[in-house]
């Protein structure tokens, strides 16, 4: 995959932000699942949307999970829903924000 993929664990990944276009190379790298940490329209109006994200990953036939994360602004919530996501979600997990640091951030928290 040409995506700059930053691999934490043989379950877990992380990425900048990805495009609808991107979910079928995502599927074929052995990803099963993809979680959007970030906000629609944080970058402005040209940054696709989760449901684009997210219907073009269903079609490449990947879980996905929408959990908007403010950056810099981290929950405990937001963390107890991210370590949720991972318990259930199929692995290996790609997760995807603007740069792959809120996502790697909400990992490490989720770890305890």
């Amino acid at each position: 995959m040409s995506l700059p993929v930053r691999v934490l664990t043989d379950d877990f990944s992380v990425a900048p932000q990805l495009s609808p276009d991107d979910m079928p190379a995502v599927a074929a790298a052995g990803y099963k699942s993809v979680i959007i940490n970030r906000p629609d329209y944080e970058g402005g109006q040209d940054q696709p949307t989760a449901a684009q994200v997210s219907e073009a990953a269903l079609n490449a036939g990947l879980r996905v999970e929408y959990q908007p994360v403010v950056s810099g602004a981290m929950t405990a919530e937001d963390v107890a829903h991210f370590a949720e996501l991972l318990r259930t979600m199929p692995t290996p997990v790609l997760a995807y924000c603007r740069s792959g640091t809120r996502c790697t951030n909400l990992f490490l928290a989720s770890q305890g």
